[in-house]
């Protein structure tokens, strides 16, 4: 948790990167706890890997620095609405949770292979039936691309 609160903290944009590769390897020690191996060992070649690799080359080649003096004054109100609306959001979590501790039953031989999870992802060819989470997959992907697009465009005023 730590490390998810330095990454919105830290000024330095490189150490917040370094804060979610921490992160990323901590959400891959949930997925390992949870009995997900596969899925585990990708969250960390693909994001603690491939995409910081990615992230870290937007920052460098944006080349941000601290070109102006930040006041506490400016920043108040803006500081104080997050506080609320964490404090909501955390609210809302511990309700949804609260109703969380049902007991599905044993899983099958087939959780957490990597064949499960391409069915779930992209669908079975064999009958043609497209995955269950083929379209969030792919929305996915897309926001990463318009994120780091984005990035790109407000980091460099004059392209």
């Amino acid at each position: 948790m730590l490390l998810g609160v330095g990454v919105v903290t830290m000024r330095n944009p490189i150490s917040s990167a370094l804060s979610l590769v921490g992160t990323f390897f901590c959400l891959a020690g949930i997925y390992a706890m949870l009995g997900a191996h596969f899925v585990a060992v990708i969250q960390v070649l693909v994001y603690a890997g491939a995409i910081m690799v990615l992230f870290i080359f937007v920052i460098m080649l944006l080349q941000l620095r601290d070109e102006e003096d930040y006041s506490w004054s400016e920043y108040g109100p803006r500081i104080i609405g997050g506080m609320v609306v964490s404090i909501l959001l955390c609210g809302a979590l511990v309700v949804a949770l609260s109703g969380a501790n049902q007991d599905y039953g044993p899983v099958g031989a087939e959780f957490g292979t990597i064949k499960q999870i391409g069915y779930l992802l992209f669908g079975n060819p064999e009958s043609g039936a497209i995955g269950k989470y083929l379209l969030p997959f792919e929305a996915v992907s897309a926001l990463l691309t318009v994120g780091v697009v984005g990035a790109v465009v407000l980091g460099k005023r004059k392209l």
